[in-house]
């Protein structure tokens, strides 16, 4: 099974990339966050031209996420359900036998910021969402945009980020606390070096210096991440002209034995 995650900052942007993307590596989950539009406008029919539907949750210009699928998509939970929240952050699907989320973590703008106590709240009522609807030893997979780096190994240059909103030590151990409740970072199993990074800042030549941060993640409970047989991210899709500009981010790849 081939589980993907990529914030496509844009779907409409995007729509011809992630046509070919489907395509050329046919996963058996792909989750998008960062749509930027609709319900309505989503291209669902080229989607489903493809031989793929779509669980969507848009919002128009902000946030949106997505769960693409060959297979049938079950049990489609939308938003994180404890309040009356319009961030269009989080969607989930049952595909073969596997719980998997598409989640965009808010940015948190500045440290200190009501963005940056929005994004720890918002954290803890994920944890708090994981722990209501499973058991560790339930089969989920955790995916998304997580803005979050997890130590000084995903960054390129960690002290340039050390106090920014991506790095800082509170936003850390908040993430640590929902891989406490019982996931593995599949990436990070594969890869203990670090050195691998998922987004590039579009400015200061960043891709091109490889001055990366690994903020996309796949999370899985135990019985999943045991099963993994590898990971990867696809820095081809971070490439681009001025007639074809990139996502800043790069679809992140990890494939399991199940």
């Amino acid at each position: 099974m081939r589980v993907a995650t990529w914030n496509v900052n844009s779907v409409k942007a995007r729509q011809a990339r992630l046509i070919q993307w489907l395509r050329d590596h046919r996963p058996d989950a792909l989750c998008l966050q960062e749509l930027k539009t609709t319900d309505e406008a989503y291209p669902a029919d080229a989607v489903q031209d493809e031989g793929f539907e779509s669980a969507v949750l848009g919002q128009r210009a902000y946030n949106g996420v997505a769960l693409l699928s060959p297979h049938p998509i079950t049990e489609v939970r939308r938003g994180v359900e404890d309040d009356a929240d319009d961030q269009a952050r989080l969607i989930s699907g049952r595909v073969n036998g596997i719980t998997v989320y598409s989640a965009y973590f808010p940015n948190g703008r500045t440290v200190g910021s009501e963005s940056y106590a929005y994004k720890l709240a918002w954290m803890g009522r994920l944890l708090g969402l994981l722990e209501s609807r499973h058991d560790p030893n339930d089969a989920v997979v955790l995916t998304g945009d997580f803005n979050v780096a997890p130590d000084d190994q995903d960054a390129e240059n960690p002290e340039q980020w050390a106090a920014s909103v991506l790095c800082h030590a509170d936003v850390r151990e908040a993430l640590e606390r929902i891989r406490d409740w019982g996931l593995v970072d599949v990436v990070r199993k594969h890869h203990p070096q670090g050195g691998l990074y998922s987004w590039w800042d579009y400015r200061r030549l960043a891709f091109p210096r490889n001055d990366g941060l690994r903020i996309d993640h796949i999370f899985a409970t135990l019985p999943v991440a045991e099963a993994s047989t590898g990971a990867w991210v696809d820095r081809n899709q971070r490439k681009g002209r001025k007639t074809d500009i990139p996502s800043d981010h790069a679809p992140v790849v990890a494939d399991f034995d199940l």
